[in-house]
């Protein structure tokens, strides 16, 4: 899901119930917070964690969707805001000896990336 927010210059990626773990995921956002778009996607991409390939298809989605919809350019934005929230878990039953049953809980995760322009962001800083 993508939503422009309020301020004219970000673009918000938001993937729900992803078959992940929060600490997997984590890993690999603490990583990229705060970094330039081709820094993040070098970075992404030289990653052997199995988490940093869906994370660096929402960044190309992200960094599509500015440049498309908005007319920004990608070289000149970077990562604002990366975070990674529970999601609910998938219950399933195993069966076992004699009958019996084991329960096995999946993880998911909800993931969302801000991406910003880094001329709009230097300028606005510059008024305060």
């Amino acid at each position: 899901m993508i939503k422009k927010s309020n301020s004219s210059r970000e673009v918000k990626v938001l993937a729900q119930h992803i078959c992940m773990s929060v600490f997997k995921a984590r890993r690999v956002i603490d990583q990229i917070r705060g970094r330039s778009y081709e820094e993040t996607l070098m970075i992404l991409e030289l990653m052997p964690y199995r988490a940093s390939y869906p994370i660096l298809k929402w960044v190309y989605s992200a960094a599509a969707n500015a440049s498309h919809n908005m007319g920004l350019n990608e070289a000149d934005s970077f990562i604002s805001k990366a975070e990674v929230n529970e999601g609910p878990f998938v219950k399933k039953l195993r069966p076992r000896a004699r009958g019996r049953s084991y329960p096995i809980k999946r993880p998911t995760c909800h993931i969302t990336i801000v991406l910003k322009d880094k001329s709009k962001f230097f300028l606005d800083e510059s008024k305060v």
